[in-house]
């Protein structure tokens, strides 16, 4: 299976487009770009006004940016790109400012932080749990979420595990037999690796930890609940599991989609070769008007 990139692609190459140019010896160049990413989250890349091109702001607009403040995003921001917050660009949440006079040669790493300016945004509520569980803290209060308008994340802490439940929509019946199928691979997996989280998944019905809650139910609503140990959020192992975790709907979605394509395709080729055979196996009438090359007919006796 494919793992989805954590950072953002057209952030990489824009940033590192615009930074080589300047450090080349080339002028700086106005820049507006607009982004749509996964969850409803929009990026601008831009100059602050037209007569300050040796400037790029970037802005990440995040409609669930306000419940991810409730548990510390501005001071995770503020920790993570410093002397580059700036205030943010009407419309969005949060900008960050570069000044292409100023930036090291060595940008790789700036650049690296700025493509992952979402996943630092989700990254505050991880964090935040992960050292309740550390604490052997229990009883604060459940983390939610609504990151998609119809999907939610929850994260709770206990003393010796973090809970992490993604809901989400399967907009077709047959998204639901596939997510199935995935969620079945990821269970079998944990067999093959002792370390694996425990992972799993309930159809048409919360879990038992959403119980009594306002979670939805249906038939094309399900939940991925994964049991996170100190294994998997001490702080040697947190960076790699917030990537993943942060990825995890857009990955399953993907994989969905992506099956379909696949069986959608070898149907298509199936039914091709179908065609062929009964083109082939068709029997031929007898006294049938024929053509020539030349276009004269005649008739088989």
């Amino acid at each position: 299976m494919i793992l989805l990139e954590i950072q953002n692609r057209i952030i990489v190459d824009t940033l590192t487009n615009k930074f080589r140019n300047v450090q080349s010896g080339g002028k700086p160049e106005s820049v507006d770009i607009t982004i749509a990413d996964f969850d409803g989250v929009m990026y601008h890349i831009s100059n602050p006004s037209p007569q300050e091109r040796s400037k790029i702001r970037l802005s990440i607009s995040m409609k669930f940016y306000k419940q991810l403040q409730e548990h510390g995003a501005d001071d995770l921001l503020k920790r993570e790109y410093g002397s580059y917050i700036t205030d943010a660009e009407d419309g969005y949440n949060v900008s960050i400012l570069y000044d292409l006079e100023q930036i090291p040669q060595d940008f790789e790493d700036v650049v690296t932080k700025a493509s992952l300016l979402k996943r630092n945004c989700f990254a505050t509520v991880f964090e935040k749990y992960f050292e309740f569980q550390e604490k052997g803290e229990e009883g604060n209060k459940r983390a939610v979420v609504q990151y998609r308008d119809e999907e939610t994340m929850y994260v709770e802490a206990k003393a010796d595990r973090v809970t992490v439940v993604f809901s989400t929509v399967f907009k077709d019946d047959d998204d639901v037999v596939i997510g199935k199928v995935f969620m079945q691979e990821f269970k079998e997996g944990r067999r093959a690796s002792h370390t694996a989280p425990q992972v799993l998944f309930s159809h048409k019905e919360p879990p038992l930890e959403l119980q009594g809650t306002d979670a939805r139910v249906g038939d094309n609503i399900g939940y991925i609940t994964f049991v996170l140990f100190a294994r998997h959020t001490n702080p040697q192992a947190r960076d790699n599991t917030i990537n993943l975790l942060h990825t995890f709907r857009d990955y399953l979605h993907y994989h969905i989609k992506c099956s379909k394509a696949y069986i959608h395709s070898r149907m298509r080729a199936k039914t091709g070769d179908f065609l062929k055979v009964l083109n082939r196996a068709r029997p031929e009438v007898k006294n049938a008007e024929k053509k020539t090359i030349s276009g004269k007919t005649f008739v088989r006796t």
